[in-house]
């Protein structure tokens, strides 16, 4: 109930049908049939006058078509309407006994006066009652009342929150590099108004997402010619130390030209698509670096497949496990399947970020020390570019401190691929 037309469509209903109830009561008051008073005392009076005219003229009134019986009429006494009628022809005449009945399967009421002992004067009579099946029919009418207001409600809601609709669906249609989908400019004029409103701001998303790459790719090749120049002049510097330390310099910002121009790859490239499992790409991933000595604890073997590039997906994994094992002094990496997800945790021994700045991973050159910038290798972009790829194939990468023991836990989910056709 908390979304805007859930509770705009309950608002509708509850306006509908308190209206309808409140017009059905206003028309039930103005509508009322006549008191009892004014339908049982005429029948009463009419009683009385039958009565009295067996008791003055009996033969008149046999050839009028008075009915006499020795007994009430047959059928079943109605007590209530017996007890009423009584107390009518109390209140205007002559207090009398009078049996209301009714014949099974017969609509007719009759009354049996009594007159003597043995003699009863019969006479048909309205029924005052409410017509049978009274509540059925209120039943039905509440519920075409309800099932009424919450179609049309269902659909006043739909056209209100429309345009609200059109913003989700776009969000919902972002593509990896940010920018939305058209939408058709179609339908009433706040919805066109608002779809030409989303592609304009598209426009300009895709436009400032394209300059922006186009300015980190220019900056970093044309880093290369001015780094060359510098390394060139740094061979002829005669101090070995010195020189050393100049080496070092350009080879770090060598890297950060190659991550600037990797990650806008990432950001503009796209991977074809393949059914992968997770697990030899992994093990794929752990021998390689053992050759080159880190220190990397395999997981066991579990059947993960996926659908990802599988080149993108190894980079990114590579990045991490990297990280782990650089900043970590070691990675030991866990394969797990977790309802519909493909997960991989890569866990590490090191000393943690603190956790305001967890938030803060992602960022390009992101460090949590500056001062360790000299000392350990990188430059600071390959988290972001693995948040990059594993998002772009509807997986989310989380970093967290592990409580016991101390380091830090990656957690990167994916979604499951059927295993067919996988590698």
């Amino acid at each position: 109930m908390k979304s805007l037309r859930n509770r705009l469509v309950l608002l509708l209903i509850v306006a509908i049908v308190t209206v309808v109830a409140l017009a059905t009561f206003a028309a039930s008051r103005v509508l009322q049939p006549p008191l009892p008073e004014a339908t049982v005392e005429p029948v009463a009076r009419q009683l009385h006058f039958l009565a009295n005219l067996i008791e003055s003229d009996r033969q008149v009134a046999i050839a009028l078509g008075v009915k006499l019986q020795d007994t009430p009429a047959e059928g079943v006494e109605i007590t209530p309407m017996s007890r009423f009628l009584s107390r009518a022809l109390e209140k205007t005449g002559t207090a009398r006994t009078v049996v209301v009945s009714q014949a099974p399967g017969t609509p007719m009421v009759v009354a049996s006066v009594q007159l003597g002992a043995d003699e009863w004067v019969v006479a048909e009579i309205s029924d005052p009652r409410p017509p049978p099946g009274r509540w059925w029919a209120l039943g039905g009418w509440i519920f075409l009342i309800v099932l009424g207001s919450a179609a049309i409600s269902i659909f006043a809601a739909s056209k209100i929150i429309k345009p609200l609709q059109l913003l989700e669906d776009a969000i919902d249609r972002i593509g990896s590099d940010g920018v939305l989908a058209a939408i058709p400019e179609t339908g009433s004029g706040e919805v066109r108004a608002t779809a030409q409103a989303l592609n304009k701001l598209s426009a300009r998303l895709k436009s400032a997402m394209e300059s922006r790459m186009r300015l980190v790719a220019a900056a970093g090749h044309d880093l290369r010619t001015p780094m060359t120049r510098m390394r060139l002049r740094a061979e002829f510097v005669p101090d070995d130390e010195e020189r050393e330390k100049w080496f070092a310099d350009l080879e770090e910002l060598d890297a950060i030209a190659d991550s600037a121009i990797r990650l806008v790859r990432e950001e503009v490239g796209g991977d074809t698509l393949e059914a992968v499992h997770l697990d030899p790409l992994v093990h794929e991933i752990v021998d390689e670096l053992l050759q080159l000595g880190y220190k990397v604890t395999p997981p066991s073997h579990v059947s993960l497949p996926v659908a990802v590039g599988p080149f993108a997906l190894k980079r990114a994994l590579r990045n991490l496990i990297i990280n782990a094992a650089t900043h970590g002094r070691g990675a030991r990496i866990e394969l797990a399947r977790e309802g519909e997800l493909a997960v991989v945790r890569i866990r590490d021994e090191g000393p943690g970020i603190p956790e305001e700045l967890l938030e803060h991973v992602f960022e390009p050159f992101f460090r949590v020390d500056v001062a360790r910038r000299k000392t350990m290798p990188g430059a600071g972009l390959g988290l972001a570019i693995a948040k990059e790829i594993i998002e772009r194939f509807g997986g989310t990468i989380t970093i967290a401190n592990s409580k016991e023991p101390k380091g830090l836990i990656q957690t990167i989910s994916l979604p499951l691929a059927r295993d067919e056709n996988s590698r």
